[in-house]
């Protein structure tokens, strides 16, 4: 489907009484963050959500309005920002030295022993053991097969000149020294879901479902939908 198919600019233009002859700025079509800055509260969920087609997650996020709906979410611990499921979606960004797939082998080894035949045969137990192993090294593969492709990506970035040798040599011992501080599991995983929410808010998660957070009206505050009012009863005057 094409983008002129999704976004509609007349139907966008006309439901706010701007003009159609292309003289309104910032336009919806070239200027489309600059257009949300000024009118996101000014269009309903059908129209507002056109915007996707011509804006990615990461511009949108110079909008202060979909910052602060980004912010709420975020901070009302949905399931897909929890632990567990960040940890799974975005493996690279957890720099914890547990056992990659132990949640995941833990719900197959429960599944063995109360679903698969009511747990009701004395092999159970041991093909939830086995089922267990299983999925535990299925993720721990699947971690090394994204870590193989980010690493095969960064072969393409050009070596540095010899005369900042030094420079690099300072920073590897910068970068040692910080890996020696201890820090436990627990400060690991605050640290974790702090970066996954700072990258959420700005746009820079991949496999993460923003539409329906940035044009979810329900996040708003009640300042941001006084100000709504106000511009539609300046409209009216």
């Amino acid at each position: 489907m094409s983008t002129a198919t999704l976004f509609n600019e007349r139907a966008i233009l006309s439901f706010i009484a701007l003009p159609l002859d292309g003289s309104y700025h910032p336009s919806p079509t070239t200027e489309p963050v600059d257009f949300l800055k000024r009118h996101l509260h000014h269009l309903p969920p059908h129209l507002v959500a056109q915007f996707s087609s011509v804006t990615t997650p990461k511009q949108r996020a110079a909008i202060p309005t979909v910052r602060n709906r980004r912010l709420k979410y975020a901070e009302s611990d949905p399931t897909d920002l929890s632990f567990t499921a960040a940890r799974s979606t975005w493996p690279t960004l957890w720099e914890g030295r547990e056992r990659r797939g132990i949640e995941e082998g833990k719900d197959e080894k429960d599944w063995a022993q109360h679903e698969f035949l009511h747990g009701s045969t004395k092999h159970v137990g041991k093909l939830g053991d086995l089922l267990g192993g299983y999925e535990e090294e299925r993720e721990a593969e699947r971690v090394r097969s994204i870590r193989r492709e980010e690493a095969a990506k960064e072969e393409f970035i050009p070596e540095e000149d010899e005369s900042d040798s030094d420079d690099d040599e300072s920073e590897q011992v910068s970068n040692a020294l910080a890996n020696l501080e201890f820090e436990s599991e627990g400060d690991q995983r605050i640290s974790f879901l702090r970066r996954i929410k700072e990258r959420f808010i700005y746009g820079l998660l991949e496999n993460m479902d923003y539409d329906a957070v940035d044009w979810d009206e329900s996040l708003d505050t009640e300042n941001d939908r006084e100000a709504e009012e106000r511009w539609f009863d300046d409209e009216e005057d």
